[in-house]
């Protein structure tokens, strides 16, 4: 009987072992976590959806509040209305403001300068979100732009 209630324990073991995650058993590392972004937009801007999905596709996790007013957004995180688009976001401790492509907010996540956040004023077309169907070939010039806490700016990228 005491060899039958060792072997029983030993068995329960290697299940418990096997039924482990495999990063338990191993020393690998988790793969790391897709950073999020806070994402304030209008229920009604076809645009706003599209550039969410732009940064879904290009690894980040996404929560979008629906707002019809996020200019009251943008002024509590401190973006200057110059600087103003047509939704605004939050990633790393930085603010987001429009259109901003999706590979310079992971240049920044990864740089991690000293600033609020990108912009991308107004709306340009070509930029993400701003490139559907509907507008063509058309690929306007845009600046991605790094906005300082005192509300100065300077060229971060250009497109």
């Amino acid at each position: 009987m005491k060899f039958v209630n060792q072997r029983r324990r030993e068995w329960c073991f290697l299940g418990l072992m096997l039924a482990l995650p495999v990063h338990a058993q191993s020393s690998s590392p988790l793969p790391a976590a897709k950073p999020l972004v806070e994402v304030w937009k209008s229920p009604y801007c076809g645009c706003c959806k599209d550039w969410v999905t732009h940064l879904q596709k290009n690894g980040f996790a996404v929560k979008v509040t629906e707002t019809v007013d996020t200019a009251s957004q943008r002024e509590k995180l401190g973006m200057p209305a110059q600087y103003g688009s047509c939704h605004t976001a939050r990633v790393g401790g930085y603010v987001i403001e429009g259109h901003v492509p999706a590979r310079e907010m992971h240049r920044l996540l990864k740089e991690k300068p000293k600033a609020l956040g990108l912009a991308v004023p107004a709306m340009p077309i070509g930029s993400p979100g701003m490139d559907g169907p509907e507008y063509g070939n058309r690929r306007d010039p845009y600046q991605v732009l790094l906005v300082e806490r005192d509300g100065r700016a300077t060229v971060y990228q250009s497109y």
